[in-house]
């Protein structure tokens, strides 16, 4: 974090805007390090913790301590920029986990300061080459972006490789979802690898701004010379004569491939393939009719009558943006969420911020940071069940239950005048029972005379209309279908058969999947998933820090196993038996498991398959070392 620039009038001119609105907690952790004045870590200058998930700019200081902040922040910057050294270019842990501390308004765990160390800065992407036998080969399928981030530290690393993409471009979830409103409930800043920013233009970027970033990855790091797009994968089976995966792929024209590789790493993701429901004359309806993720690229909706199924993730961002286009909007709900306040709802990066973002790495190391902590561990112990609680089927514990009151003052201040959908629209459950929602203005548009809001169940389609339980029609033109995913089968878009010649659906029963940290299964050797089961960071946080973790793990055993001439590696069977009971267990004592609702969290036998239950910093701590001792191996076969 260096910098050879020299400052200049129209320069000077440009921090002085940008530390204006900088964000007060975060230039005081830029301070202490360019300055190396422990002074600013005093508590006069100590902010208040931040209300909500919101970024708390001010710091809750009064205005002379801010401006003196902003003062000093800009000397420093601009001393920096002139050539000083940053006085603190490498904190120690302890320090780190102080000035987070500090910076949040609150204590942060001592055990935070190794990940932090390792999340500060934009890092690139550094990898200690393998020398892998001629002929050695990865093949990663997906293109989506655990797809790309396993493929710039297999480039990085020096291994061959090849990525298989179904669709004719790179970006995945962002290449398919293209319905109006789409986009992200983390943080860009945070929704980001850590090796490639962005000039994000707002602090929550819609889809196309999204769609860009995957593009830019893959343009940065040359990865489209090694896609194959418009090729599906049928299957993977393991030889084990040969210790090489045959993958058989289905290209353009329809024709099979076979073709042999080392490693697989199946990054084909969880959402999708699409979920459609099960009800009688659905597929007859005689207007348009699609799922979110399959939105016609030339729809026009002025002035139709529209109907949606679904009141989950993409019906809140969906329903708000095309309320006013529409001549009215039916919303069939068909399960209760919790939606949180929204502060940057589509709120831009201020130019100046932005400026400051992309030519200080150190501020835009601490805001990003901070946004970790804000939208990662904060809340996993509201999270945790009190034996003691005495109202267990509302809350889990005194937190939680602050949060209930919190959330439920805020959806009536948003309904105003139609105090009438109250008991509609507030859950029975605990907070965070289900994903918990962004408000992109979803109790304010209900108040639009133009939306309805139906609770019966569909009972048939006929024709162009919607026939709910209570016998009552409503027509329709046009027909969304919001409800997801089949996200509990994951490896659901190819068959996968391991050393025994049983599929993955076979080993995990169907829906009740499995594996070691979320990316091993004993049976299958040389074979990772990434986004597989339990690591979804339920209780918020990045899945792109996930997939960093993973993938950290799987590096790591591939440098060990090419040292030591391993041909096959495979996580024993009851390391991966005990680290998934201990998970269940996990489980058992959080929100997911609450009686109350119903969550995709859940397979059918009741087991949460797809959160992780631990913080993402045991996640850190799990995946830093892929130690050989938990994995049955084989040498290197000759040949």
């Amino acid at each position: 974090m260096s910098s050879t620039a020299k400052t200049g009038t129209d320069e000077r001119g440009l921090f002085e805007e940008a530390v204006e609105v900088a964000n007060i907690p975060t230039l005081l952790m830029v301070l202490v390090q360019l300055t190396g004045d422990l002074g600013w870590l005093e508590p006069r200058y100590r902010p208040s913790r931040g209300q909500g998930l919101d970024d708390n700019d001010s710091g809750g200081l009064p205005e002379e301590l801010q401006k003196e902040v902003r003062d000093a922040s800009l000397k420093a910057i601009l001393d920096w920029r002139a050539g000083k050294p940053i006085a603190i270019p490498d904190p120690e842990p302890d320090l780190l986990v102080k000035m987070l501390s500090i910076s949040m308004g609150e204590p942060v765990p001592e055990e935070y300061g190794e990940m932090t160390k390792a999340q500060l800065g934009l890092r690139p992407v550094e990898e200690e080459p393998v020398d892998v036998p001629e002929g050695f080969r990865a093949l990663v399928i997906g293109a989506g972006a655990s797809g790309m981030c396993m493929a710039v530290h297999l480039k990085a690393a020096g291994i061959p490789f090849e990525m298989i993409e179904r669709n004719a471009e790179v970006g995945g979830v962002w290449l398919e979802n293209r319905y109006p409103g789409a986009g992200v409930d983390t943080p860009n800043h945070l929704y980001s690898f850590s090796f490639v920013m962005w000039d994000w233009s707002k602090f929550f970027a819609l889809r196309d701004e999204l769609k860009a970033y995957m593009n830019h990855v893959a343009d940065h790091f040359g990865l489209r010379d090694h896609i194959r797009f418009q090729t599906e994968v049928v299957s993977t089976e393991w030889q084990e004569d040969r210790q090489l995966w045959k993958v058989t792929t289905r290209d353009p024209s329809g024709r099979e491939l076979v073709e042999y590789a080392n490693v697989v790493v199946s990054a084909a993701g969880i959402f999708n393939p699409p979920v459609y429901p099960d009800i009688p004359g659905i597929d007859d309806f005689e207007g348009t009719s699609f799922h979110t993720s399959r939105w016609p690229e030339d729809l026009d909706l002025k002035g139709k009558r529209v109907a949606i199924i679904g009141n989950g993730a993409s019906a809140m961002q969906i329903c708000p943006e095309i309320q006013n286009t529409v001549e009215s909007l039916t919303i069939y709900q068909r399960s209760l969420h919790w939606a949180a306040p929204f502060p940057h709802f589509r709120k831009p990066v201020p130019d100046a911020l932005r400026f400051l973002i992309q030519e200080v790495p150190l501020y835009q190391a601490w805001y990003r940071c901070r946004l970790g902590w804000t939208f990662n561990d904060r809340v996993h112990t509201a999270l945790q069940k009190d034996p003691d609680w005495p109202d267990k089927e509302r809350s889990l514990n005194a937190i939680n239950d602050g949060h209930r009151k919190y959330f439920t003052k805020y959806i009536r201040d948003q309904l105003g005048d139609r105090q009438d959908l109250f008991e509609k629209v507030v859950p029975p459950y605990p907070p965070f029972g289900k994903r918990m929602l962004m408000d992109n203005g979803w109790y304010r548009m209900l108040r639009n005379p133009k939306v309805e809001l139906v609770t019966e169940r569909i009972e048939k389609v006929e024709g162009s209309s919607l026939v709910t339980e209570d016998g009552e029609r409503r027509d329709a033109d046009v027909l969304i279908i919001g409800t997801g995913f089949d996200v509990l089968r994951f490896i659901n878009t190819y068959e996968a058969r391991g050393r025994d010649g049983k599929s993955l659906r076979q080993v995990w029963d169907d829906d009740d999947a499995r594996a070691y940290m979320g990316t091993l299964v004993p049976g299958f050797p040389n074979y990772f998933i990434l986004y597989g089961p339990n690591t979804q960071p339920g209780h918020g946080g990045s899945l792109l820090f996930v997939i960093e973790m993973q993938i950290n793990y799987i590096m790591d055993l591939l440098r060990k196993m090419n040292r030591k001439g391993i041909g096959a590696a495979e996580v024993r069977k009851d390391v991966h038996d005990a680290y998934n009971a201990d998970v269940e267990k996990a489980h058992e004592n959080m929100v997911w498991t609450h009686p109350g609702m119903q969550t995709y969290y859940r397979n059918s036998k009741g087991r949460v398959t797809v959160n992780f239950p631990y913080r993402n910093v045991d996640l850190f701590g799990m995946t830093r070392e892929a130690k050989l001792d938990e994995f049955v191996t084989e040498d290197r076969k000759a040949g």
